[in-house]
């Protein structure tokens, strides 16, 4: 028989180096797909380098992949620290897009820098909602938060679904399910390729690196996610933690609705999401729910995300081929981590080492 153990903890430098290995690995085992697409691997890998950095623009979009995953994986980030296992980000994002889209339905002729206020903020409270009910259910009654924020997803894609093919589809886009949309003062502004969302980034990091390593509440949320008796001991008043931390995570990922939607999409969209609620659980676990990692490993995803964009106009390459490229590396990724804090053990090694 086999047994999985937990691993002492390895040190930087051999971390770093089964990381760079499986990511070998994966670019090893990517290149069989990339054979049977009729490319040359060598030259699509110099290809997904080029695509992210090979131009201004290009380093734009990939920075515009970057800034949404990471707000999201911020928002993760502050439930898991609770041990609060947000499965919703998407929801959040769908709600806080549909927030920001009520705002300049309801209110199209306000000027830009009050337009990008108050759908920031109605995008941010949409979110919040969507994660205060789970969360209320949680510390009220002990519910599973997991499987509520899960089922909550489907809730906000159907309810945005209803709003592009029903309540506000664009009568003039010639029986098209479409929103119509949004006016120049709803929109981002721009230069080469960067718009606004990329200083929203940097107030954010610095914001939530304060939040979770200087303030009160980053500490009560760090001790609740701990021991939820230690939390009681010490004073912290447990509800309420759990609703201001869900207020937190879930109108990060409710902002990034106003993000996308005003910055990118010009719309709202049932595709405005794109799996990135999703991604970014992976990203937040993968940094140990800290926020210079969450910072860098956004970034790498961003690259993975935008490159693999580029190479299939580069090099015609079916889309499901570069997906499973993705997924591969993602795969080898997860793989590592598992390697770094497990190791498998026999029977017979064990009985050796008692």
């Amino acid at each position: 028989m086999y047994h999985i153990i937990k691993r002492d903890e390895p040190s930087p430098r051999q971390k770093l180096i089964i990381r760079i290995l499986f990511v070998l690995a994966a670019l090893a085992v990517s290149s069989i797909f990339v054979v049977f697409a009729d490319a040359n691997p060598l030259q699509l890998y110099i290809g997904i380098i080029d695509g992210c950095f090979g131009s201004l623009y290009r380093f734009a979009a990939t920075i515009e992949k970057m800034v949404p995953l990471m707000i999201l994986s911020f928002g993760v980030m502050v439930a898991f620290k609770m041990r609060f296992w947000n499965i919703g980000a998407e929801g959040q994002f769908l709600m806080g897009a549909a927030g920001a889209a009520a705002v300049v339905r309801f209110f199209p002729n306000l000027p830009l820098p009050a337009m990008l206020l108050f759908t920031a903020l109605a995008a941010f409270a949409a979110g919040a909602i969507w994660l205060l009910i789970p969360a209320f259910f949680k510390a009220q009654f002990g519910t599973n938060e997991t499987l509520f924020t899960l089922m909550l997803n489907y809730i906000a894609l159907a309810f945005v679904t209803a709003l592009q093919y029903d309540f506000w589809k664009d009568p003039a886009a010639n029986g098209m399910p479409k929103i119509a949309n949004f006016p120049e003062n709803a929109q981002l502004p721009a230069s080469h390729g960067f718009n606004l969302s990329i200083l929203f980034a940097i107030l954010i990091i610095v914001a939530m690196y304060y939040f979770m390593n200087r303030s009160k509440i980053g500490f009560e949320i760090t001790v609740l996610g701990e021991s939820e008796n230690t939390a009681r001991y010490i004073g912290i008043n447990v509800k309420k933690t759990i609703l201001t931390a869900a207020v937190i995570s879930g109108g990060l990922c409710g902002l990034v609705g106003m993000i996308q939607a005003t910055g990118v999409s010009g719309t709202l969209t049932t595709e405005i999401t794109g799996g990135l609620g999703f991604t970014a659980i992976i990203v937040a676990w993968l940094s140990g729910l800290k926020v210079p990692y969450i910072v860098i490993n956004s970034f790498a995803f961003g690259v993975l995300l935008q490159g693999a964009s580029y190479i299939q106009t580069a090099f015609q390459i079916p889309g499901s081929v570069a997906e499973m490229i993705q997924g591969t590396i993602l795969f080898f990724i997860l793989a590592s981590e598992f390697l770094i804090q497990y190791r498998v053990v026999s029977d017979r090694h064990k009985e050796e080492v008692a």
